[in-house]
């Protein structure tokens, strides 16, 4: 049975001792202690003697607790001490987390942290790329450095380095494209508070919108060639050319998406959103001269050992080399290549009068913006709209009132 709490030589500290358990020569003691709070006895419990409460001990926690009370400022009660301490342990143990976390260096925080989360959803050159440039540019320059010391003129070094190595403008921004995404991932670990750096730097512009496109008469020729030399690469381009698909959309192109009833496919695997191309006559032609009932998720075009295609055959190339419809281009972005056939199908669209909103669509833009550079393809667009608004007036005689002297 529990023994009966005594008095302490401490006002305010009772004990009461266990039955069997020793502590030295005397039996072991369990001490509380008892004050007025809000004109109420409060009585609060500490502990064993043998796990280091003394009497004395005791007091000391009982008087700072009174003395609280009476300036009215700190923990009132031993409940309210405890949480304090243990808030402040809490607050301590954040701080040095966060201690720790903001001198996590840069190179570390990309080996450790980013890579293995970005892997699982990247592909494999693009992390591969992505390795190269901390490799190569970054890691020299930033990786030993933690988040909060990274400046602007660190990354304009990396800018510089570049440069001076003669790397393209487009090397300099896929460069600071990954420097803000590791950012960026530090901050939802809050790693870092700030925004990225790179928004100080200033990257050059670049101007990489191919404009190229096909004639009817050019069109007609690659095609013809492709088609003696490789039906499937004929029929690539031949799909691309007359629906605006991408390359990698038609890598990724499985029977379960095409109807081939209504003429249509839907395109999953776009680069901005899923959207739905048609089929003009001859591409609906060549998809039904194919089809012998495969499985739905089978892919439309294969290479030569049944697996998804991953680029276009270098069939493509020379055909347009013998063709020479690269002859006298210097300028990348004058040459023909295979999305060239993406720019050809948009150019023609336009220039057949489809205005640039329905453009966007067939192309799968995720802005109008992407879709303007075709519009020099009708330079009498805008004085035509003109005409036909003045032709509209005249028709309805709508016409300004005059004034009178009366106003």
């Amino acid at each position: 049975m529990p023994t009966k709490w005594q008095k302490s030589s401490y006002p305010g500290v009772r004990f009461r001792e266990h039955p069997s358990r020793k502590h030295g020569v005397k039996k072991d003691r369990y001490f509380i202690i008892s004050y007025r709070l809000d004109g109420k006895r409060k009585d609060e419990s500490l502990g064993w003697w043998s796990k280091g409460w003394t009497a004395q001990k005791a007091h000391r926690e009982l008087s700072e607790i009174q003395e609280n009370q009476k300036k009215g400022s700190g923990p009132q009660t031993l409940a309210e001490k405890r949480n304090f301490k243990k808030d402040l342990e809490e607050a301590e143990q954040k701080r040095k987390k966060q201690e720790n976390k903001n001198y996590q260096t840069f190179g570390d925080f990309f080996k450790k942290t980013y890579l293995p989360i970005t892997s699982k959803h990247k592909k494999k050159y693009t992390v591969k790329n992505e390795k190269g440039l901390f490799n190569n540019w970054i890691n020299s320059e930033i990786g030993h450095l933690p988040f909060n010391k990274i400046k602007p003129f660190n990354l304009e070094k990396i800018k510089k380095n570049m440069f001076d190595s003669g790397r393209a403008p487009r090397s300099v921004q896929y460069c600071f494209a990954v420097l803000r995404q590791v950012w960026n991932h530090a901050r939802i670990n809050d790693i870092v508070n700030e925004d990225c750096p790179t928004r100080k730097v200033r990257l050059p512009k670049i101007e990489n919108q191919r404009v190229r496109f096909l004639t009817q008469e050019e069109a007609e020729s690659l095609l013809k060639a492709l088609k003696n030399k490789s039906k499937q690469v004929h029929d690539m381009a031949l799909l691309s050319l007359h629906t605006g698909v991408r390359a990698g959309e038609l890598y990724s192109l499985t029977w379960g998406v095409i109807n081939l009833e209504n003429g249509s496919a839907l395109i999953r695997d776009a680069k901005g959103k899923p959207r739905h191309i048609y089929l003009t006559g001859e591409t609906k032609k060549i998809l039904e001269s194919m089809y012998q009932r495969q499985a739905s998720n089978e892919f439309v075009f294969k290479d030569r050992y049944e697996r998804k295609i991953k680029f276009i055959s270098k069939t493509f190339e020379r055909t347009v080399k013998t063709l020479g419809l690269n002859d006298g281009v210097d300028d990348d972005r004058d040459k023909v290549l295979f999305h060239t056939l993406r720019h050809t199908f948009a150019s023609w669209h336009v220039q057949n009068g489809t205005d640039l909103y329905t453009v966007k669509e067939l192309l799968g833009h995720s802005t109008i913006q992407l879709t303007e550079r075709y519009s020099h393809l009708r330079p009498d667009g805008l004085k035509k709209a003109a005409r036909d608004f003045d032709k509209s007036i005249i028709k309805n005689n709508i016409v300004p009132i005059e004034k009178t002297d009366n106003g």
